[in-house]
């Protein structure tokens, strides 16, 4: 995946439709290679969570091609890629595993990112219920480091402060992330991906507690 990520350096340097156009037979190349990591990866994650056994490439990869309709950025492609397995797909609202690739740094992520008000009060709910076990789960992941994207200063609504959890209860994303140097794996995808899964398979206890919270919020909904 070094070359993938050395051509979208490349890109961030000519976002403009020639450049790519001219370069398109070579981006194809190294799209069919992160599809391919992409279904090893999806089928090594499922064999420690069986909720993402479905999956599609598809359904966890993202197109090159922004969309710029509602952004004052006009740049026609993404200088990024990624992959995240999650239930239902990247789509479907819940926590899972994820892959960033970019020139200025790749890494591993796991959890809940962005979730909508209803999940965000579910999760929070599951920290007051269930904090200990998360606290624990956080540690157990193999040096990942919690994310703080974001953070109210003070706690929200309906979660007075002084709770033993309270930096849990501030936090708007939930999850934990890891950089990765890929760089070190010399090109060898098979041993970037052994890597990675066996780091993200650490995240499982932690991803398996927020999809429980998700999953109370999504029934409330029914």
């Amino acid at each position: 995946m070094v070359e993938f990520v050395e051509f979208l350096g490349l890109l961030a340097e000519n976002n403009n439709r020639e450049w790519f156009n001219a370069h398109k037979e070579q981006y194809k190349v190294y799209e069919k290679r992160l599809k391919e990591f992409a279904a090893k990866l999806i089928n090594g994650i499922a064999a420690f969570d069986h909720s993402v056994a479905s999956l599609t490439v598809a359904d966890c990869t993202y197109r090159i091609y922004r969309d710029t309709r509602f952004s004052h950025d006009k740049s026609p492609y993404k200088t990024w890629s990624g992959v995240f397995i999650a239930p239902h797909g990247k789509k479907g609202g819940y926590a899972g595993y994820y892959i960033h690739f970019e020139p200025t740094g790749c890494f591993l992520f796991a959890g809940s990112h962005c979730p909508e008000p209803v999940v965000l009060k579910s999760i929070r709910e599951e920290i007051l219920d269930n904090g200990d076990n998360m606290v624990a789960a956080i540690e157990q992941s193999n040096g990942f480091n919690l994310v703080r994207w974001n953070a109210l200063k003070r706690n929200p609504k309906d979660f007075p402060a002084g709770h033993k959890y309270d930096e849990l209860l501030r936090l708007k994303d939930f999850g934990v992330e890891k950089p990765i140097d890929i760089r070190a794996f010399n090109g060898d995808d098979n041993a970037l991906l052994e890597a990675v899964v066996a780091d993200l398979k650490s995240t499982y206890p932690l991803v398996e507690i927020l999809n429980r919270a998700i999953n109370y919020a999504y029934e409330e909904m029914m």
